[in-house]
C-alpha cells in the first residue's frame, strides 16, 4: 500500500476495483511504488513531453516522472493493458483524494488554486479528481469509460457523493480560448451562486473573452464528457503557470448524474 493510504482495507479496495468489459484493458489501483512510478511516467509523457508542463524540481520522482507532494496522500487509479496484449502497460490514470487524505495533506490540491470556502459543506463527501491522462494511442473513449466505472465503484465503497476537480485548458494561445469557453459555459453550466468558488490567480477572462467568439470554441473532450454527465462549473478559471493551463473548477454530484451516463459510473 502506498504511503498515507493505509486506511483503505483490502476488502474496501477490492470493492472499488472494477474490470472493464473490454478484452484489452483492466482497471486497478496502485498498490506499491512501482505502480505509482508507472502512473507518474505516463503523466510525464503527457503533461511534460506532449503538453509542455514544467517538471517539478522537488526530488520526489525520477527525471522521467511527473510528481508532487500530494501523490503520497492519494490513491491512483490505473488502466492497464492485459498481460496477453502487453506486459501491463499503464495507458490511463486518475489521481483521487478522499476527505481523510486531504486532511492529512493539509487540503485538496484544488485548495492551492481556489478558495473553496463556498463548498465547505460538501467536503466530507467529496472526492477530488486530478492528473487525468490517457496514452495517445488509447484516446477513443474506452479508457475514460473504464475509469469512470471504477471511480463510481470507489465512491460507493467510501460513501462519497460529490466529485470536484480542475479541468485544464491550454494557454498556448495566451488564454483566449479558455476565457471564451468560460464565457460560453457560464450561460449554460454555471453552478448555483452559493457554490461558486474564487481563483487565487485568476485568468483575466474579461480582457480576453472578446478575442475568440465563444460559439467557435471547441470544448475539450474530457470537459465535454463531464458536462454531459451533469457537471457544473464552479466559477472562473485559475492560471496554472507550471502546466501552462487555465484550470476550470468543476463539480459533479451523484444526484445530478444524467440518466444516460449513470450506468457509466454506477453500472446497472
Amino acid at each position: 500500500m502506498l504511503p498515507h493510504s493505509n486506511d483503505i482495507t483490502g476488502d474496501r479496495l477490492a470493492s472499488a476495483l472494477v474490470e472493464h468489459d473490454s478484452t484489452d484493458i483492466v482497471a486497478t489501483w496502485a498498490s506499491d511504488t512501482s505502480d505509482l512510478r508507472a502512473a507518474q511516467r505516463l503523466r510525464h509523457d503527457v503533461f511534460v513531453k506532449e503538453m509542455g508542463a514544467t517538471p517539478a524540481r522537488n526530488g520526489l520522482g525520477n527525471h522521467d516522472c511527473e510528481s508532487d507532494r500530494f501523490d503520497a496522500f492519494c490513491d491512483h487509479l490505473l488502466i492497464k493493458t492485459k498481460p496477453d496484449r502487453e506486459p501491463g502497460q499503464v495507458i490511463g490514470t486518475y489521481r483521487v483524494m478522499r476527505p481523510a487524505q486531504a486532511l492529512r495533506a493539509g487540503g485538496f490540491y484544488s485548495d492551492t488554486e481556489f478558495d473553496l470556502t463556498p463548498i465547505a459543506a460538501l467536503r466530507s463527501g467529496a472526492l477530488e479528481l486530478g492528473r487525468t491522462c490517457v496514452h495517445p494511442a488509447w484516446r477513443n473513449g474506452t479508457v475514460i469509460m473504464a475509469m469512470w466505472r471504477a471511480l463510481g465503484s470507489y465512491m460507493l465503497a467510501h460513501q462519497l457523493d460529490t466529485m470536484i476537480g480542475c479541468a485544464s485548458i491550454s494557454l498556448a494561445d495566451q488564454g483566449y480560448a479558455a476565457a471564451s469557453l468560460r464565457e460560453r459555459l457560464r450561460h449554460t453550466h454555471l453552478a448555483a451562486p452559493h457554490w461558486q468558488v474564487h481563483p487565487r490567480d485568476a485568468l483575466p477572462v474579461d480582457d480576453l473573452a472578446g478575442h475568440a467568439p465563444a460559439e467557435k470554441v471547441t470544448i475539450p473532450p474530457l470537459i465535454k464528457g463531464y458536462l454531459r454527465c451533469g457537471a457544473r462549473v464552479l466559477g472562473p478559471p485559475a492560471r496554472d503557470l507550471v502546466f501552462n493551463t487555465a484550470d476550470l473548477p468543476m463539480m459533479l454530484r451523484f444526484g445530478d448524474l444524467s440518466a444516460r451516463y449513470r450506468n457509466h459510473f454506477l453500472g446497472r
